[in-house]
């Protein structure tokens, strides 16, 4: 399994070996030994495992968790296709603001870790894209928060060949300006205290 940070500090993309032959195929997205030599920790405890199912150009996010409790993501699509973005909404954090991108398909079986604060979106490239998550606390919608996707300040990399699909609580969400100034967005040494509690 290879593990490789993204801009976004604390983020990874993570690629598992992939055995075949003339039965199918056999992979594992995670694999702790891996994932704690290259993070320095292991996965989260995990309380929730959610599976969303979406059609072509379906947005989801830009979506968090408030702090606390904060949650951690991994993140793993088992069929179709989505472009999935990770931004970094940790006030504070030496990447503030960054944000990076993956694929996520069935040819490379990529998967994505998110740390506590940082948020996640994704567009569906094709009809029945599923989406999977682990999540390290269980959902709690008073506590779900959003940002706009469309904010022209990220200028996040949406494929202008689609016609997008948001629900009306991602359109109406607030640009990071707007976030920051209401003082929703995670404060980053809460979320590094969080994720390492003593």
């Amino acid at each position: 399994m290879e593990l490789r940070e993204l801009k976004v500090e604390g983020a990874y993309e993570v690629t598992p070996p992939v055995f075949t032959d003339a039965r199918g195929l056999f992979l594992t997205p995670y694999q702790e030994q891996d994932f704690v030599r290259s993070t320095g920790h292991p996965l989260f405890p995990v309380a929730q495992y959610s599976v969303s199912r979406s059609r072509r150009g379906v947005v989801r996010g830009i979506h968090f968790t408030a702090t606390p409790p904060g949650m951690a993501k991994f993140v793993y699509s088992p069929r179709g296709r989505a472009l999935d973005v990770v931004v970094d909404l940790r006030v504070g954090s030496p990447t503030y603001r960054a944000w990076d991108s993956v694929i996520l398909d069935q040819r490379d079986f990529r998967a994505l870790y998110l740390p506590i604060g940082v948020g996640h979106l994704f567009v569906a490239l094709e009809d029945d894209t599923v989406v999977s998550y682990l999540m390290s606390t269980e959902y709690a919608g008073e506590k779900e928060l959003a940002v706009s996707p469309t904010d022209p300040q990220l200028a996040l990399p949406l494929p202008a060949d689609l016609d997008l699909i948001l629900s009306d609580r991602d359109r109406g969400a607030p640009t990071l300006d707007e976030a920051e100034g209401a003082s929703i967005l995670p404060d980053y040494a809460t979320c590094r205290r969080l994720a390492t509690p003593e």
